[in-house]
Parts: structure tokens; sequence; C-alpha cells
């Protein structure tokens, strides 16, 4: 087994973890708008109006941040593929031959087409149309990040189960993770500005639960098969750098759920009642809280990244 030293590059981490969060805020925010947003405050048109305008700047942010992240994850793939130092592989043309001849290059240039095409989607998102498309679109981008990974490496007919998981399980993890943020701006509005009446701040709430609910039933299932896949065994989950680490990540899904679960059988029956405001309050940092915990997730998950999977160490 290699030293956890030599298995981790720190700036990759980084770009990693930035590049995930960024994407997934993104896609979160569109998912919000149409599975949320939209239904619940179909007549409530002044406020409809504000959240939308809300959950596109934060539409546009994430996709510009995901472009920057996704350039320079790029560049330190062709350093880490040719041996030579970051400023070398740029200058060197490594970078042209990593984009022609690997997977990785092949997925990076078919997501710049994604995102190109996400930006024209967002930039006429007022029309029916192209605000469908900026949805799909959206979740492709975040899906094909399974092809930069470990599912885009596993051979074979268990290729296709890796990559359909990691695929959902990212489409999952960006509805429920990305979608808060929506939810905390959209929570800090409402009441100061009266742009929304409590019952209908309470259906954006109930209705973020249970996209909340589907999303982490997909990311059990699909967690599971990733689990299945790259750890495989008790002993290799135990004994290596990468069971340890998945666990550290299944810790603070653990504390995640607990927040989420105070949030929908606590704090949203309290919405409608006439001390709702405290109530909003301590949904808005529970939220908070858990968008710190998702950086963090996207952190440990930039490091499963560079790890070997248990599967291959442990027999």
């Amino acid at each position: 087994m290699n030293s956890w030293a030599t298995e981790i590059n720190g700036p990759m981490v980084v770009v990693r973890a930035l590049h995930f969060a960024a994407t997934a805020t993104m896609a979160g925010a569109l998912i919000f708008r149409a599975a949320v947003a939209d239904p619940a405050l179909r007549r409530e048109k002044k406020a409809s109006l504000f959240v939308d305008s809300q959950i596109r700047k934060v539409a546009w942010i994430g996709l510009v941040l995901s472009l920057i992240s996704g350039a320079a994850w790029l560049s330190l793939q062709a350093s880490a593929m040719s041996g030579e130092s970051y400023g070398e592989a740029l200058s060197s043309g490594v970078l042209l031959t990593v984009l022609d001849q690997t997977q990785f290059g092949l997925v990076s240039t078919v997501r710049l087409g994604l995102a190109i095409l996400l930006a024209i989607c967002l930039w006429l998102d007022r029309r029916p149309l192209p605000r469908l498309l900026a949805l799909v679109v959206g979740l492709c981008l975040v899906m094909s990040i399974a092809w930069t990974g470990h599912a885009g490496s596993t051979p074979d007919q268990l290729g296709y189960l890796h990559l359909t998981a990691d695929a959902l399980h990212l489409a999952a993890a960006s509805a429920w993770t990305g979608g808060l943020v929506s939810l905390v701006l959209l929570l800090q509005a409402v009441r100061p500005h009266g742009a929304v009446v409590a019952s209908s701040e309470l259906a954006v709430v109930e209705r973020f639960s249970a996209l909340g609910m589907i999303s982490v039933a997909t990311l059990i299932v699909s967690g599971g098969v990733n689990a299945w896949i790259l750890v495989g065994s008790l002993r290799g989950l135990l004994v290596t750098h990468y069971g340890w680490v998945l666990m550290a990540k299944l810790a603070v899904f653990a504390i995640m759920l607990a927040l989420a679960a105070i949030n929908r059988f606590w704090l949203s029956p309290q919405l409608a009642l006439p001390a709702g405001d405290a109530a909003t309050r301590t949904l808005t940092r529970n939220a908070m809280a858990e968008i710190g915990l998702v950086l963090l997730v996207f952190i440990i998950v930039g490091v499963l990244g560079m790890l070997h999977p248990a599967a291959h160490l442990v027999q």
C-alpha cells in the first residue's frame, strides 16, 4: 500500500472539491427551481420572480466557478500524467496531448461543450424551452463527472453499473446539497421583505424535504453500489486509507441526516405558527450548517478520488 503522503495531491484535492461544489450548486439550484420553487410559488408571482432571479444568479456563479476549477483540474491532471511541473505542463504541449489522447481529456472536452450550451440556455432562461434545457444540461454536466473518477476506469459490465450508480449519486447529491444554497437564500429573503406568506414558505420547505428524502434514498442505494465495487469487503473498509476516509464521509453524512430530520419533523411544522419567524431562523441556521458539512464532504470526496480503492488492495 502506498503511503498516505504519496497518494494525496493537495492542490488536486482542493480543485476537485471546488469543482464538485460549484457544479453541484449550479445543478442543485436548477433542480430546486423546477421541483420546489416554481410549483410552490406558482400563485405568488412577485415572490416567484424574485426567487427565480436569485436562483439564476446562483446557477451563473456555479457555472463560472465550475469552468475555472475545471480548467485548473485539467492543468493539474496534465502535470500529474506527464511528471512535469505545473508551469512546464502548460507550456510544453502536454495539455493538448491530454485533451486529445486520454479519456479524461475527451470527457473534459465534452463537459466544456455542455458548459457552453448551459451558458446559452441560462442567457435565454426566461423562455420555456431554454429553461427546460438548462435543467437537462445542468444535470448532464454534473453527472458526467462520473467519467472522470474511479467509475470511469471500471471495466466491462461492472463498469456500466458503476457509472450508472456514480452518475445517480452525483445527481442526488446535487439535488439535496446544491438545493440547500437556494433554500437558504429563499428563507433569508421571504420574511424580512414580506415576499412570501407563511403558507407558501411552508410549501417550499415541505417540497424541499420531499426532494431531500428522494435524494437521500438515491444516495444510500447508489453509494452502497459504489462501496461494494470500490471497497469490496469489511476488511477493506477497516484496514485501508480508502476505507478510513469513506467512513469519515459516512460520519459527516450521518450528521447531515440528523440536521435534515430536525428540519423536517420539528421545525417545518412550526413555520405556519405565529412564532414561525423563530423556526425560520433556526431552520436557516441548520441549512447553513448543512452547507458547511457539504463542503467538508466534497473535500473528502476529493481525497477519495486520489486514493487507490480498497478493493484493489485487499482481496
